[in-house]
Parts: structure tokens; sequence; C-alpha cells
């Protein structure tokens, strides 16, 4: 008796083309999210990678430190111990500001998912699920 009222209670609830576009908006903003997340983590990776090769150009003495490769693209360039630190701290901000402007797109993105789950829990309580899946 209680399967059969909670299938009539599921039955119960409407889809609206208004309801079907904010649904496929919370899945377009959820999957984004992750893809947001996934590219921070790998910024994150190379601004340690960053961080790790300023630290071993510091333990250089003057004298080991004649020319520094640094690799632009696909190719190695020597500089100079001065030259090779301006460039990894170049690099190190620049860095750094993609991944505060990817951390901010995500924060936005997450209002926006907030707001359309109270909208969508509203209307449709128990009916649907919202929640991240744990894999």
């Amino acid at each position: 008796m209680a399967a059969t009222m909670k299938k009539a209670a599921a039955e119960d609830v409407n889809v609206t083309f208004e309801d079907q576009q904010k649904i496929n908006k919370f899945a377009r903003n959820t999957s984004r999210i992750t893809e947001l997340k996934e590219e921070i983590e790998v910024k994150k990776k190379q601004l340690q990678n960053l961080e790790d090769a300023c630290d071993d150009i510091m333990l250089l003495d003057d004298a080991d430190a004649q020319l520094i490769p640094y690799q632009i693209g696909d190719v190695f360039i020597s500089h100079s111990l001065e030259e090779t630190q301006q460039m990894l701290e170049e690099a190190k901000r620049s860095l750094q500001e993609e991944i505060e402007a990817l951390e901010s797109r995500v924060e936005s993105i997450q209002r926006v998912l907030s707001d359309l789950k109270v909208q969508l829990y509203a209307k449709f309580g128990n009916n649907i699920n919202l929640e991240a899946e744990d894999s």
C-alpha cells in the first residue's frame, strides 16, 4: 500500500518545459564545475612545479649557474640565473591569476546551482535527486 502511494505521489508532479530547462541547466553547470575543478587541479600542480623550480634555482651557487635552460613551448632556451628567476616568477604570477579566475567562475556557477536546487526541490521535493554522486 505504501509503495502504491509513493508511486502515485511521484506521478502527480507535472514537468513543464521551464522545469526541464532548469534541470538541463543544472546538469550542464554541474558538468562544467567538474571540468573547472579538474582544470584548477592541473594548474595547481603546474604552479607547484614552478615553485619547486624556483626553490631549486635558489639553491644554486652563482658559480654553478652560468646558463639555465628554460622551456618555452617545445624548446629549451638558456638564460642567466636572474632572467630565469624573473621568468619563473612571471609564470607563477600568471598561473595564480588563472587559478583565481577559474575559482571565481566555480563560485559563480555554484551560486547558480544553489538557486536552481532551491527552485527544483521546491517543486519536485524528494522526486528529484540533485546531489552529486560519489564515484
